[in-house]
């Protein structure tokens, strides 16, 4: 079996990217608010909406359409973060309760999509110039590159908003103890929204980028959210550099795979891979999965 390198190369760095952005969200959301968001997908699939009713009534320009998927993520963020984590956050077994919470609103607001947009899917205009350029023997689209980009730019920039501003700090004080950071004049419930429209942002951007991979539908989410938190799994929950390397890891996975044994078999391997990790570090690469919030 012939395996092209640069190929290899650019399909793994595509995806390690895209992915990041999902299992990011997971992880912060979980190191900060102690909860498991099982409505990230949900973030994902309204989004693509959004960046599609955008297209269709606003304006066709990829930078337009990209700033409506992810104002549409950052709205569906503080919504859920006010459903599901300002009601529950002080109220015993928090952890469960925020999951069956986001679960539900995650099948409630499928099925609110399904019935206002209907089960057919929906295609966004081309986000990015078309053409490309030749890397080595791999040919690499525009498309492909503004993914890369846009996702490296985006990590960046919310790094180090996290690093520099007031309220980044606030959240990087909730990640390190939230009760803590409660004593000390930190705003949980406000600092909570704000986590939730990061990370919601996030997801609108990884929307829109998989649109062509993942048309917009009502349940499109559903296969970018087992992938995020296979990430985030994989790489430790709670741990923003274990999240990464897991993202291109389990990219680098995913690309040998579709070579070798077709797209049919990813995420059998991907699961596979998590197996082993976890048997070997319980914790995942560089997390702290063991540790709960009691």
């Amino acid at each position: 079996m012939h395996i092209d390198f640069y190929y290899l190369a650019v399909t793994t760095v595509t995806l390690a990217s895209i992915y990041g952005l999902l299992a990011v969200g997971i992880s912060i959301i979980w190191s900060s608010l102690g909860m498991i968001n099982m409505a990230h997908g949900f973030t994902f699939a309204v989004s693509g909406y959004g960046a599609w009713l955008v297209a269709q009534n606003i304006s066709t320009n990829g930078v337009v359409v990209l700033a409506g998927g992810v104002l549409t993520g950052m709205l569906s963020g503080a919504v859920i973060g006010g459903l599901a984590f300002v009601p529950l956050y002080d109220k015993p077994n928090f952890a469960v309760r925020s999951l069956i919470a986001t679960l539900a609103i995650a099948l409630f607001g499928s099925q609110c999509l399904l019935w206002a947009f209907g089960p057919r899917v929906k295609a966004l205009p081309p986000i990015f110039p078309t053409g490309g350029f030749k890397f080595g023997t791999a040919s690499v689209s525009y498309d492909r590159l503004g993914a890369i980009v846009c996702s490296i730019v985006l990590l960046l920039a919310m790094l180090a908003w996290m690093k520099r501003s007031r309220r980044g700090l606030e959240i990087r004080a909730m990640m390190q103890n939230p009760e803590g950071a409660a004593l000390v004049g930190v705003g949980l419930r406000s600092t909570a929204i704000a986590v939730m429209m990061v990370t919601g942002g996030l997801a609108g951007l990884a929307a829109v980028l998989l649109s062509r991979t993942y048309f917009v539908s009502p349940f499109a989410g559903a296969i970018p959210l087992v992938k995020g938190i296979i990430v985030a799994l994989a790489g430790g929950l709670g741990s923003l550099a274990g999240a990464l390397i897991a993202a291109a890891l389990l990219g680098l996975v995913e690309a040998l795979t579709a070579v070798g044994l077709g797209g049919r078999f990813v995420l059998i391997t991907q699961f596979l891979v998590i197996i082993i990790i976890l048997l070997i570090r319980p914790r995942g690469i560089a997390g702290m999965l063991e540790r709960t919030r009691e």
